[in-house]
């Protein structure tokens, strides 16, 4: 199986964290599995679009919404598979024999296991909870990665869009149709710089109580404002 893969990566003012993400994508395009890189924008100001253009990436410009940017552009791609990653969500080595793999087998969704690039028993203790929670529940964080063909996303309809939880809304679009979510037995590296800043006990309650309240109906769109405070 070759080149059936668009990347695809939601970006908002994601300069400073972009080039080590789109680096480790190299070991995809040498095993020849990486058809095209998409940068769904949401109005950066900075040099974000630089960067995607100077890696031969489709870019996309729209409102800064994760949900609707991962809608369009998951909708724009042209392979037969998805990977969504996060601007500051860099994979690790190896990675593309396990995506590789995974397509092979032909239909589902996976992730990867989440890690930060930060040690310590706070960075260990909520990656170990997001995995956890991913393997028990089917619920992982976005910057996870989401490894997904086309034809599954299409039949969940898509990502939502929504500027919050746009992550969740489609992990439960997939335990609706009876799809699982496959753990992939490889640890990407996600920036702990939100942690860092306000306390990882803090923001690790912060994203409980957000997911919490959007689990019982509370409107995305209020939660994304209350999130950004």
């Amino acid at each position: 199986m070759r080149a059936a893969l668009s990347v695809v990566i939601p970006t908002l003012n994601a300069e400073r964290r972009l080039a080590a993400t789109l680096g480790a994508l190299f070991e995809g395009l040498e095993a020849g599995i990486i058809r095209e890189l998409v940068i769904s924008d949401g109005g950066s100001g900075d040099g974000t679009a630089r960067i995607a253009d100077e890696a031969g990436a489709v870019i996309l410009i729209g409102s800064a919404s994760r949900g609707g940017q991962l809608r369009r552009g998951t909708s724009l791609a042209k392979g037969a598979w998805v990977l969504v990653l996060h601007a500051d969500t860099v994979l690790p080595q190896g990675w593309a024999e396990h995506v590789q793999a995974h397509m092979a087998q032909g239909s589902g969704a996976a992730v990867f296991r989440l890690g930060f690039d930060a040690r310590g028993a706070a960075p260990f203790l909520v990656a170990h909870w997001a995995n956890l929670r991913t393997r028990l529940f089917g619920l992982p964080y976005g910057d996870q990665g989401l490894l997904i063909s086309q034809a599954l996303l299409d039949k969940i309809g898509g990502y939502p869009d929504q500027v919050l939880m746009e992550d969740v809304a489609l992990a439960r679009r997939l335990k609706a149709a009876n799809e699982r979510i496959t753990l992939l037995p490889l640890t990407v590296r996600t920036s702990a710089s939100r942690y860092q800043e306000r306390g990882w006990i803090r923001q690790g309650a912060r994203n409980l109580w957000f997911l919490l309240r959007y689990l019982l109906g509370a409107d995305p769109a209020l939660l994304g404002r209350a999130y950004r405070r």
